[in-house]
């Protein structure tokens, strides 16, 4: 996971093909952001680190087989967003 190139702020992959990235001021492409969190240069939303795990949790639980719970979702969020450029 160490070569996985994460959204940093708030954590979705951003290595597929189809990932979506942010937008600079400039209308270039943003390196570190997704879409979701970054537009034209500027956050898409004034949270923090806590609120931006609340908005995320969600988007990662699954009731599939094997899915993610709320807690572990959650807890890997609470260990990760941290490290991650926005919230440093």
């Amino acid at each position: 996971m160490n070569d996985m190139k994460l959204c940093q702020s708030c954590a979705m992959p951003m290595n597929q093909p189809e990932a979506e990235y942010g937008t600079e001021a400039d209308g270039s492409k943003s390196e570190d952001y997704c879409h979701y969190c970054y537009k034209e240069g500027n956050f898409t939303a004034d949270v923090t680190m806590d609120e931006m795990i609340e908005i995320c949790v969600p988007h990662m639980v699954s009731d599939e087989p094997g899915g993610m719970s709320e807690e572990t979702a959650r807890s890997m969020l609470q260990g990760l967003l941290p490290t991650l450029k926005r919230w440093q």
